[in-house]
């Protein structure tokens, strides 16, 4: 007898096969038989009629580090059907640790990733570890809707390893150098899936350093390098400088995308191991540089390296809203009066007159903190007229004429003003987005990026930027939009769901998942593909601490099986937590 038979859909296998009609037998977590009627007794039957089923999908960059702690559940990625998520990106982490260290490390995650430090402060459970096998095995005594895969991050390793001189980015010595390398080391070979760092200086403390390793010579990295290639697993995963632009305003980025796609070459032919690195469109550069950053990657690969550039699959978005930063939140009336009050309230006193006047016309406090997320209210205040309202279901293709400049425009209005009414609609929910001026060029822009032979999806940021991006929606996203939605050429279904399972779990070296076939982890989703949508962003007040974070409501996933287990049914957590630590 089956344990799961699901039946009657159309199988979209992550192979990249074209889709067919037939069902699906699971046992003890493993996939038993695929395609065709199955016929045979089951403990449990889903009726998969009009839906797809495919492989859970492989999300490779996530910030769950310290929501590891004190979540099981694992949203927004088990909403969206992802069955393995990979943390620790960008050179940021909560091991190792040194006692007494981690407030340094909380500020840092909150400048860079913007996840509350009160979340962290309280709702971590520090002390349970001290190092990255140490944190290793806290995960693996507890239970998740889905399986955990954690990097070591370069700013904490070198914290660690050089104290003081290490956080603020003092040169490393030899003798740094090599105790950075063992850590490295010893995390792999306890399970760590990979090692991260950030070259850009757009990645700050909550204080304004920048993360421990931006500046690291290229050796400190060579040295880490070949310590993987001793330890033979791993993935390199990093954020070169120039990713995000020139960045003038902090000083400028001190080297350029071209050098640091070689020194990501060196490091992938010195270690052996795949190196991912986040690739996107900057306005600070040649519109095209991206095309070179890939032609120079498919070069690299034909000479034995491994890169593989990680794409997003939207425009990356600044979400504004009462629940969320905004223009006016610095306005010392905002902060006196207004900051610390229910949205109910809030909107009721902003609907007065004078009020609104008042706010509109007082100068800005700037934040104590440099490093603080809060800073974006300076950029909502320049960028208001090029900001898209967002409604239920989102369009990921607004032109300029639907943007709130034009919208104000058309009533003889300032865009600042106008902004400021919208955001008091429907009791203060409404949410506007700042990711691009051309949104359906940036769209075919990624739309090439997606079918490069090298390139892998990521980049949703899941649990991080709590309440200024909301894109751990994307896995859902890439599915709606390029699949059926797109006005333009769209992307084969089999195409997307190969990109966003198969592609990434290979690259992490996870062989047991990513398609369905025989013998495969009972990783699965079944999604009503014609009616899979995607909502505006709602404000949830549960991080610990009281803290806010925003999800977008998603419907259309029937059932989203890990290992065998159905951890959601229409689109309801079912409370299972069959996942667990998934170790290199």
């Amino acid at each position: 007898m089956y344990d799961i038979l699901i039946k009657n859909g159309t199988l979209v296998d992550g192979t990249g096969s074209a889709p067919v009609g037939g069902d699906l037998a699971i046992t003890d977590g493993r996939i038993v038989e695929v395609g065709g009627t199955i016929d045979g007794a089951a403990k449990r039957t889903i009726d998969a009629d009009g839906a797809i089923v495919t492989p859970g999908w492989v999300d490779v960059h996530t910030h769950y580090d310290g929501q590891v702690s004190w979540d099981s559940e694992m949203a927004p990625s088990s909403h969206n059907g992802v069955t393995t998520v990979v943390m620790g990106n960008c050179g940021v982490g909560f091991a190792p640790v040194s006692p007494g260290s981690e407030k340094e490390l909380i500020e840092l995650m909150e400048g860079v990733e913007d996840i509350p430090g009160a979340a962290l402060h309280e709702g971590m459970d520090w002390g349970s570890w001290e190092t990255f096998p140490d944190y290793l095995d806290y995960m693996a005594g507890r239970e998740y809707a889905l399986d955990v895969g954690a990097q070591i991050a370069h700013g904490a390793v070198r914290y660690y390893a050089m104290g003081e001189r290490g956080r603020v980015n003092e040169d490393a010595t030899a003798d740094d150098v090599a105790a950075m390398g063992r850590i490295v080391a010893e995390a792999i070979e306890a399970g760590a899936v990979g090692f991260s760092t950030s070259r850009t200086i757009g990645h700050r403390a909550l204080w304004g350093e920048p993360v421990p390793g931006t500046f690291a010579a290229d050796e400190e990295l060579l040295a880490i390098a070949a310590e993987m290639a001793k330890v033979g697993k791993g993935v390199f995963e990093m954020i070169p400088a120039g990713t995000v632009g020139k960045l003038d305003a902090l000083g400028g980025e001190k080297t350029t995308q071209q050098l640091e796609h070689d020194l990501m070459r060196r490091f992938s032919l010195a270690s052996g191991r795949p190196v991912t690195f986040t690739l996107v469109q900057s306005p600070d550069y040649d519109p095209s540089l991206w095309r070179e950053i890939l032609d120079m990657t498919a070069e690299a690969n034909a000479a034995g390296a491994q890169m593989y550039p990680q794409v997003s699959s939207r425009p990356i978005g600044f979400l504004t809203g009462l629940s969320a930063y905004h223009a006016f939140m610095r306005k010392p009336t905002y902060i006196e009066k207004l900051a610390g009050r229910p949205l109910a309230e809030r909107v009721a006193a902003m609907r007065a007159p004078e009020m609104k006047e008042q706010l509109l016309a007082e100068p800005d406090v700037k934040p104590e903190a440099p490093g603080s997320m809060e800073n974006v209210y300076g950029l909502f205040n320049r960028a208001a007229a090029v900001m898209y309202p967002l409604s239920n279901p989102v369009d990921l293709e607004p032109t300029m004429a639907d943007t709130l400049g034009a919208q104000a425009a058309a009533q003889g209005r300032e865009p600042l003003e106008y902004l400021y009414d919208f955001m008091l609609e429907d009791g203060g929910t409404r949410f506007a987005s700042l990711s691009t001026v051309d949104v359906p060029d940036r769209m075919n822009v990624l739309r090439e990026m997606l079918l490069d032979d090298n390139t892998v999806t990521g980049l949703s940021d899941a649990g991080a930027h709590v309440t200024l991006i909301c894109d751990g929606t994307m896995p859902t996203t890439q599915l709606t939009y390029w699949t059926r939605d797109r006005a333009g050429e769209q992307l084969p279904l089999e195409f997307i769901v190969n990109k966003q399972s198969a592609r990434n779990a290979a690259l992490y070296g996870f062989d047991d998942r990513g398609t369905l076939e025989v013998g495969k982890r009972a990783d699965v989703n079944v999604i009503d593909h014609a009616n899979l949508t995607v909502d505006a962003p709602v404000a949830h007040h549960d991080l610990p601490a009281g803290g806010t974070r925003l999800m977008q409501p998603v419907s259309g996933y029937v059932a989203t099986l890990c290992n065998g287990v159905v951890t959601r049914e229409n689109d309801a957590d079912t409370g299972a937590r069959p996942g667990r630590l998934v170790r290199s």
